[in-house]
């Protein structure tokens, strides 16, 4: 099962019909996304669910739906255990940003957590789930694919907040504070971490 997020609030891909209660069923194949995306933004709707027929074609399927927009970012470790998080547009979030070229995805995340944050010496310890979210630009909504790795570092040394990207915080994050900023952060970022 897929989970899009729209804000903190997901449209599930699935096959399965169920009766609806607190959420909307509506056919992958037909859909009008803006008019679901409207739905959930404007109602008290908890999800919206697209029914597909084939389970490994609803992803690609939903995909072709809106543009896409390919993104790498890290879940940072440092030597205390720490996680690295910025601070944006008033919420938490971990360090991502967009493909450039023909860079690998693998590339683009190690890129962005060092441009977002000042943190160099990353080493990719493993791939983490991708996440979808809808966002809108210039009018137009788009699927932001997002490749997460698990990182760690070495790194000592001082931290800098990417002020044109609207980042005004960077910081290491221990069990206790992790847990705090997931109170305000995204749904997506909440299920990651």
């Amino acid at each position: 099962m897929h989970r899009i997020f729209v804000n903190d609030k997901p449209i599930i891909l699935t096959t399965v019909v169920e009766k609806e209660d607190g959420f909307k069923n509506y056919l992958l194949k037909t859909v009008d996304m803006a008019k679901v995306i409207r739905k959930l933004n404007r109602t008290k709707l908890k999800e919206v669910r697209l029914i597909g027929k084939k389970k490994k074609k609803l992803l690609e399927r939903f995909l072709k739906k809106l543009p896409n927009v390919v993104a790498g970012g890290g879940k940072v470790y440092n030597d205390n255990g720490e996680i690295l998080f910025i601070y944006r547009n008033d919420k938490w979030d971990l360090p991502k940003g967009k493909i450039e070229g023909n860079e690998t995805i693998e590339r683009t995340a190690i890129r962005e957590v060092t441009e977002e944050t000042g943190v160099s010496g990353l080493e990719i310890t493993k791939p983490l789930e991708t996440t979808y979210h809808i966002f809108k630009r210039n009018g137009r909504y788009k699927i932001k694919i997002t490749y997460w790795f698990e990182m760690k570092t070495s790194f000592k040394g001082n931290l800098y907040a990417q002020e044109n990207e609207g980042i005004t915080k960077v910081e290491w994050l221990d069990k206790a504070q992790t847990k705090k900023a997931l109170e305000n952060s995204y749904a997506n970022i909440k299920a990651l971490v």
